[in-house]
Protein backbone atom coordinates (compact mmCIF):
# COMPACT_ATOMS: atom_id res chain seq x y z
CA UNK A 1 0.00 0.00 0.00
CA UNK A 2 1.32 3.90 -1.04
CA UNK A 3 1.65 5.88 1.99
CA UNK A 4 -0.46 9.04 1.75
CA UNK A 5 2.69 11.62 0.83
CA UNK A 6 2.97 9.29 -2.39
CA UNK A 7 -0.81 9.90 -3.08
CA UNK A 8 -0.20 13.64 -2.41
CA UNK A 9 2.90 13.58 -4.47
CA UNK A 10 1.35 11.62 -7.39
CA UNK A 11 -1.69 14.21 -7.03
CA UNK A 12 0.75 16.79 -7.73
CA UNK A 13 2.43 15.40 -10.78
CA UNK A 14 -1.18 14.52 -12.40
CA UNK A 15 -2.22 18.17 -11.84
CA UNK A 16 1.16 19.84 -13.52
CA UNK A 17 0.07 20.78 -16.70
CA UNK A 18 -3.44 20.16 -16.13
CA UNK A 19 -4.34 22.97 -13.01
CA UNK A 20 -6.56 25.25 -15.61
CA UNK A 21 -8.70 22.42 -16.53
CA UNK A 22 -8.86 20.94 -12.75
CA UNK A 23 -9.96 24.27 -11.40
CA UNK A 24 -12.20 25.50 -13.82
CA UNK A 25 -13.79 21.80 -13.60
CA UNK A 26 -13.89 22.09 -10.00
CA UNK A 27 -15.39 25.75 -9.77
CA UNK A 28 -18.23 25.19 -12.26
CA UNK A 29 -19.48 22.67 -10.09
CA UNK A 30 -19.12 24.51 -7.10
CA UNK A 31 -21.03 27.48 -8.65
CA UNK A 32 -23.65 25.39 -9.68
CA UNK A 33 -24.27 23.65 -6.65
CA UNK A 34 -23.21 26.56 -4.54
CA UNK A 35 -25.65 28.60 -6.78
CA UNK A 36 -28.50 26.37 -6.90
CA UNK A 37 -28.76 25.90 -2.75
CA UNK A 38 -29.41 29.98 -2.64
CA UNK A 39 -32.64 29.83 -4.26
CA UNK A 40 -35.07 31.10 -2.09
CA UNK A 41 -36.94 27.66 -1.03
CA UNK A 42 -36.96 25.23 -3.87
CA UNK A 43 -32.95 25.72 -3.50
CA UNK A 44 -32.67 23.37 -0.64
CA UNK A 45 -34.40 20.24 -2.77
CA UNK A 46 -32.93 21.01 -5.74
CA UNK A 47 -29.50 20.86 -3.92
CA UNK A 48 -30.23 17.27 -2.74
CA UNK A 49 -31.62 16.71 -6.21
CA UNK A 50 -28.30 17.41 -8.04
CA UNK A 51 -26.13 16.78 -5.28
CA UNK A 52 -25.48 12.94 -6.29
CA UNK A 53 -25.09 12.82 -10.07
CA UNK A 54 -22.71 16.21 -9.57
CA UNK A 55 -20.56 14.47 -6.77
CA UNK A 56 -20.35 11.24 -8.86
CA UNK A 57 -19.74 14.14 -11.94
CA UNK A 58 -16.99 15.48 -9.97
CA UNK A 59 -15.71 11.75 -9.00
CA UNK A 60 -15.47 10.52 -12.43
CA UNK A 61 -13.82 14.34 -13.38
CA UNK A 62 -11.16 13.64 -10.61
CA UNK A 63 -10.37 9.86 -11.71
CA UNK A 64 -9.59 10.40 -14.83
CA UNK A 65 -7.36 13.40 -13.97
CA UNK A 66 -5.58 11.23 -11.14
CA UNK A 67 -5.18 8.24 -14.21
CA UNK A 68 -3.40 10.90 -16.66
CA UNK A 69 -6.47 10.78 -18.69
CA UNK A 70 -8.15 13.41 -20.91
CA UNK A 71 -10.50 15.45 -18.84
CA UNK A 72 -13.27 17.61 -19.95
CA UNK A 73 -15.83 19.70 -18.29
CA UNK A 74 -18.13 17.51 -19.75
CA UNK A 75 -17.63 14.99 -17.55
CA UNK A 76 -18.64 16.66 -14.78
CA UNK A 77 -22.59 16.02 -16.00
CA UNK A 78 -22.04 12.32 -16.10
CA UNK A 79 -23.90 11.21 -13.28
CA UNK A 80 -27.25 12.73 -14.86
CA UNK A 81 -27.18 10.32 -17.14
CA UNK A 82 -28.22 7.95 -14.53
CA UNK A 83 -29.54 10.41 -12.37
CA UNK A 84 -32.24 8.26 -10.29
CA UNK A 85 -28.98 5.81 -9.58
CA UNK A 86 -26.57 8.84 -8.37
CA UNK A 87 -29.78 10.63 -6.26
CA UNK A 88 -30.27 7.09 -4.46
CA UNK A 89 -26.61 6.74 -3.60
CA UNK A 90 -26.79 10.51 -2.49
CA UNK A 91 -29.37 9.83 -0.29
CA UNK A 92 -28.63 6.74 1.15
CA UNK A 93 -25.24 7.75 1.90
CA UNK A 94 -26.68 10.97 4.04
CA UNK A 95 -29.66 8.78 5.97
CA UNK A 96 -26.83 6.63 6.83
CA UNK A 97 -24.30 8.83 7.92
CA UNK A 98 -26.80 10.70 10.15
CA UNK A 99 -28.36 8.45 11.08
CA UNK A 100 -25.39 6.78 12.84
CA UNK A 101 -24.28 10.31 14.03
CA UNK A 102 -27.29 10.34 16.26
CA UNK A 103 -26.28 7.98 18.06
CA UNK A 104 -22.56 9.59 18.71
CA UNK A 105 -20.04 12.06 16.40
CA UNK A 106 -17.70 9.14 16.22
CA UNK A 107 -19.30 6.18 14.93
CA UNK A 108 -20.89 8.38 12.08
CA UNK A 109 -17.57 10.15 11.73
CA UNK A 110 -16.50 6.17 11.17
CA UNK A 111 -19.15 5.50 8.97
CA UNK A 112 -19.00 8.40 6.58
CA UNK A 113 -14.99 7.07 6.12
CA UNK A 114 -16.16 3.81 5.40
CA UNK A 115 -19.20 5.31 2.75
CA UNK A 116 -16.54 7.63 1.18
CA UNK A 117 -15.36 5.35 -1.50
CA UNK A 118 -19.18 5.11 -2.79
CA UNK A 119 -19.08 8.30 -5.20
CA UNK A 120 -15.73 6.86 -7.16
CA UNK A 121 -17.54 3.30 -7.66
CA UNK A 122 -20.63 4.50 -9.08
CA UNK A 123 -18.11 6.55 -11.61
CA UNK A 124 -16.10 3.27 -12.30
CA UNK A 125 -18.99 1.01 -12.61
CA UNK A 126 -22.08 1.84 -14.42
CA UNK A 127 -24.01 -1.53 -13.64
CA UNK A 128 -23.72 -1.63 -9.66
CA UNK A 129 -26.39 -0.46 -7.74
CA UNK A 130 -26.40 2.27 -5.02
CA UNK A 131 -26.57 0.22 -2.33
CA UNK A 132 -24.26 -2.29 -3.40
CA UNK A 133 -21.76 0.32 -4.25
CA UNK A 134 -22.01 1.19 -0.59
CA UNK A 135 -21.57 -2.10 0.62
CA UNK A 136 -18.65 -2.32 -1.71
CA UNK A 137 -17.06 0.43 -0.39
CA UNK A 138 -17.70 -0.18 3.31
CA UNK A 139 -16.04 -3.35 2.45
CA UNK A 140 -13.17 -2.02 0.30
CA UNK A 141 -12.43 0.46 3.39
CA UNK A 142 -11.80 -2.45 5.94
CA UNK A 143 -8.78 -1.76 7.11
CA UNK A 144 -8.01 1.85 5.39
CA UNK A 145 -10.14 4.30 7.52
CA UNK A 146 -7.43 5.72 9.64
CA UNK A 147 -5.33 5.62 6.77
CA UNK A 148 -7.96 7.71 4.94
CA UNK A 149 -8.32 10.05 7.85
CA UNK A 150 -5.33 11.19 8.20
CA UNK A 151 -4.74 11.56 4.34
CA UNK A 152 -8.00 13.88 5.07
CA UNK A 153 -6.61 15.65 7.99
CA UNK A 154 -3.24 16.58 5.80
CA UNK A 155 -5.37 19.48 4.40
CA UNK A 156 -6.68 20.70 7.63
CA UNK A 157 -3.75 23.53 7.77
CA UNK A 158 -3.99 24.40 3.71
CA UNK A 159 -7.43 24.65 4.51
CA UNK A 160 -6.85 27.63 6.66
CA UNK A 161 -4.13 28.72 4.87
CA UNK A 162 -7.14 28.90 2.05
CA UNK A 163 -9.29 31.25 4.24
CA UNK A 164 -6.66 33.99 4.80
CA UNK A 165 -5.84 33.86 1.76
CA UNK A 166 -9.98 34.94 1.32
CA UNK A 167 -10.86 31.51 -0.19
CA UNK A 168 -8.22 31.83 -3.18
CA UNK A 169 -6.53 28.91 -1.74
CA UNK A 170 -9.49 26.95 -2.68
CA UNK A 171 -9.30 27.21 -6.08
CA UNK A 172 -5.96 25.29 -6.08
CA UNK A 173 -6.89 23.04 -2.65
CA UNK A 174 -9.95 21.19 -4.03
CA UNK A 175 -8.74 19.90 -6.96
CA UNK A 176 -5.25 18.31 -5.00
CA UNK A 177 -7.67 17.11 -2.62
CA UNK A 178 -9.77 15.39 -5.42
CA UNK A 179 -7.40 13.87 -6.96
CA UNK A 180 -5.57 12.93 -4.01
CA UNK A 181 -8.49 11.15 -2.53
CA UNK A 182 -9.09 9.73 -5.94
CA UNK A 183 -5.47 7.49 -5.93
CA UNK A 184 -6.41 6.63 -2.81
CA UNK A 185 -9.44 4.85 -4.05
CA UNK A 186 -7.31 3.90 -7.12
CA UNK A 187 -5.29 1.71 -4.78
CA UNK A 188 -7.59 0.85 -2.46
CA UNK A 189 -9.63 -0.93 -5.06
CA UNK A 190 -6.78 -2.56 -6.57
CA UNK A 191 -5.87 -3.88 -3.06
CA UNK A 192 -9.40 -5.09 -2.57
CA UNK A 193 -9.88 -6.33 -6.36
CA UNK A 194 -6.21 -8.86 -5.50
CA UNK A 195 -7.86 -9.73 -2.33
CA UNK A 196 -10.93 -11.27 -4.28
CA UNK A 197 -9.18 -13.19 -6.64
CA UNK A 198 -6.82 -14.58 -3.85
CA UNK A 199 -10.02 -15.73 -1.94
Amino acid sequence: MKTNQEFLDQAKKSLSGNWGIAIGGHLIAILILGTIQIIPVVGVFAGILIGGPMTVGLAYFSLRLAKDEEARIEQLFVGFNDFGRTLGAYLLVAVYTILWALLLIIPGLIKSMAYSQTFFILAEDAEISADDAIVKSMDMMDGYKWKYFFLAFHFIGWSILSVLTLGIGFLFLIPYMQVSTANFYLEVKENYEQQQHNA
